[in-house]
């Protein structure tokens, strides 16, 4: 089968940061399927791992998002069966999507959305499942619509996963969403998913949610660049608020000045139940079927931007450099082979 890889870590520019090769088509055991690859979309943990995870001349295959079709389980599998169409994300721990065909466990997937291409479908799992364990499983937001609901600030709101949080908190909860966006067409975006409000995060932004949340917002959505924002969040987090955070800190969080407002920090981590096997795993397999049917009665849509064409290297490699820029707006896939 066809699969793009690398073998050492190298800028995305260089000819061998990502190739195609070819591999054997593996074989599912226990409650593993066997997926035949249709679409993938690109991540930042893609761009972090080829980067910094050195394979030693092996072949490493990426990819942590896929849609496509059953073609084999295992013996102890019970949720799908041959001609399914499904959508996952995966885990960080074996290899990845980028490749015609991919093992993945049954409870880490869901039904792909019957209203959705696969390109559509596969720009979702990763992000859909971070952000809805974020908002739902980590700060403990509640579904539904309260008056008291308060608010969310979500920074970082035009990429991958603040475009699904904004969707979830703006369809699924009463909170009032503040997102942040630098760029007109990125603001512009946020405003598409269903930001209540925008704040420009290039520029001083503490008094500008002040000017929507006069008393500060219950919850902020760390996406990216948290260490640089630390001190702002503090100021405009709420007493009693909570923080939750998925990006890599470039620097230890004075996690002290938290204390004055008995405010929570939480961490989100999308592979943590399929790296540890824990015995809630089960339930990516039942938030990504909530997803797939929420999608399909209109309340969600795909977050997909662009389709880069055909599954190969050097799609994948343009892919990696978008995602690198952290100027994307949703996400980018690609589709076929």
């Amino acid at each position: 089968m066809r699969a793009i890889a690398y073998r050492q870590p190298l800028p995305i520019e260089h000819a061998e940061s990502l190739i195609d090769i070819e591999l054997p088509t593996p074989k599912p055991t226990g409650r593993e399927l066997l997926v035949h690859v249709e679409a993938i979309s690109v991540n930042p943990v893609d761009v972090k791992v080829r980067a910094g995870v050195d394979p030693k001349g092996k072949d490493k295959v990426l990819g942590w998002d896929a849609a496509g079709t059953v073609l084999a389980v295992g013996p102890d599998a019970t949720l799908f069966k041959p001609g399914d169409e499904v959508f996952y994300a995966g885990s960080l721990d074996k290899p990845g999507a980028n490749a015609q065909q991919h093992l993945v466990d049954e409870r880490i997937v869901g039904r792909k959305p019957k209203s959705l291409s696969f390109a559509q479908a596969a720009a979702l799992p990763l992000t859909s499942i971070t952000a809805w364990e974020l908002l739902f499983d980590r700060l403990r937001v509640r579904i539904g619509k309260p008056a008291d609901a308060g608010s969310v600030l979500i920074l970082g709101g035009a990429g991958g996963v603040g475009s699904i949080a904004i969707q979830l908190a703006r369809r699924l909860t009463g909170l009032t969403v503040i997102a942040s966006a630098s760029r007109p067409e990125s603001q512009a975006w946020v405003r598409e998913q269903g930001a209540h409000h925008v704040i420009d995060h290039s520029k001083p932004w503490v008094e500008q949610v002040k000017a929507v949340a006069p008393r500060g917002v219950e919850y902020v959505l760390g996406l990216t660049h948290t260490e640089q924002h630390f001190d702002a969040i503090v100021d405009v987090l709420a007493p009693q608020g909570a923080l939750g955070l998925i990006d890599d800190p470039a620097k230890p969080l004075p996690i002290t000045k938290l204390k004055s407002k008995s405010a929570s920090l939480h961490w989100e981590l999308m592979f943590t139940r399929a790296r540890y096997e824990t015995p809630d795993m089960i339930a990516q397999h039942h938030l990504l079927n909530e997803v797939s049917d929420l999608v399909d009665a209109g309340v969600l849509r795909t977050t997909m931007k662009a389709d880069l064409g055909p599954i190969n290297a050097a799609n994948l490699k343009r892919a990696h450099a978008q995602v690198e820029s952290s100027r994307t707006l949703g996400k980018v896939v690609l589709s076929g082979f």
